[in-house]
């Protein structure tokens, strides 16, 4: 763990108020899940997934994929789009989501039309770990319903590395 990860996780562990990507972070979950509310602040990812909920309306992976909001692609193809988590959990934290969503707000909701963009999630995060010179090993993550910690309800592969990770998870 480097010193500013260090810090930030004590900070996080003291209840502190931490600035940057994870605020960044909040802000915008916000804004997607209430964006005519702004007064009471959520102070972690489980507070938004807590408040998350599954809706037609375009999600911030729908807005990124079509250009609207910035990010930093670092694979895409003709099905899915894989990008830097502006709150990163490890030194590599991409994240993998389809381009189309088609109901598969979450693992828990697909259905056989789903198999080959699922497979297709997968392999791709093996492509991009090779890409980001993983060989060491990643892990894989796909967050399901408020108690998995789902903040987005648009499917997406979380792809962590470049540090040892513990067992077991959160």
């Amino acid at each position: 763990m480097s010193n500013r990860e260090n810090i930030m996780y004590q900070k996080k562990k003291k209840g502190e108020n931490i600035k940057g990507p994870v605020s960044r972070r909040l802000t915008v979950l916000r804004s997607q899940l209430s964006p005519d509310s702004s007064s009471s602040a959520m102070a972690s990812e489980k507070e938004a997934a807590l408040a998350a909920a599954p809706s037609d309306a375009p999600t911030i992976f729908d807005k990124i994929i079509k250009k609207e909001i910035p990010a930093n692609v670092v694979y895409e193809d003709d099905k899915v789009l894989a990008f830097r988590d502006i709150a990163p959990q490890a030194p590599t934290h991409i994240l993998i989501i389809p381009k189309v969503r088609d109901g598969l707000t979450g693992l828990s909701k697909a259905e056989e039309r789903h198999f080959e963009i699922l497979g297709c999630l997968l392999y791709t995060a093996k492509l991009v770990a090779k890409q980001e010179g993983l060989e060491d090993g990643f892990r894989v993550v796909i967050n399901d319903g408020p108690q998995g910690c789902q903040s987005v309800y648009h499917i997406h592969v979380h792809l962590l590395g470049g540090r040892q990770m513990n067992w077991p998870p959160g």
